[in-house]
């Protein structure tokens, strides 16, 4: 398969992804000038940020469950299905007892943008299907 992404993921050479489906790109970069460090997410207009440590977090808990996981990515407004990364990155059970999402209105999305990321990490393997994609640890 070729590759999906590009990119160092600085602000300079931010990483260029695709979601999952291969539908659409985005960029992300990890934001170490701010206390605690962030990922900086941009679809299109929309800015979006995450704890950086959602990368190593997620990909310990993919580990733990040991096979697929359902990706279930929705709006911060709209239930997260259980069982899923995205119920996973805003649960009070999660090792930041929350929301890896910081924008208020922006959280959601966990389960759309950082499985590519961690994909182009080489710490996953992930389905580019047209819909209901899985995510295991590698």
């Amino acid at each position: 398969m070729a590759k999906n992404w590009s990119g160092k993921g600085t602000k300079d050479d931010p990483w260029r992804l695709k979601t999952p489906p291969l539908a659409s790109e985005f960029t992300i970069f990890r934001d170490e000038t701010v206390d605690p460090p962030l990922l900086v997410c941009q679809v299109g207009s929309t800015k979006l940020t995450y704890l950086a440590r959602v990368i190593e977090d997620m990909h310990a808990m993919l580990k733990r469950h040991g096979d697929w996981m359902p990706l279930g990515a929705a709006d911060e407004q709209k239930d997260a299905a259980d069982g899923t990364i995205e119920a996973w990155g805003r649960a009070k059970t999660n090792p930041v007892g929350g929301w890896y999402g910081q924008k208020k209105g922006y959280r959601g999305r966990v389960g759309m943008y950082l499985p590519p990321l961690l994909e182009a990490l080489g710490l996953v393997e992930l389905e580019h299907n047209p819909k209901n994609n899985r995510v295991r640890a590698k």
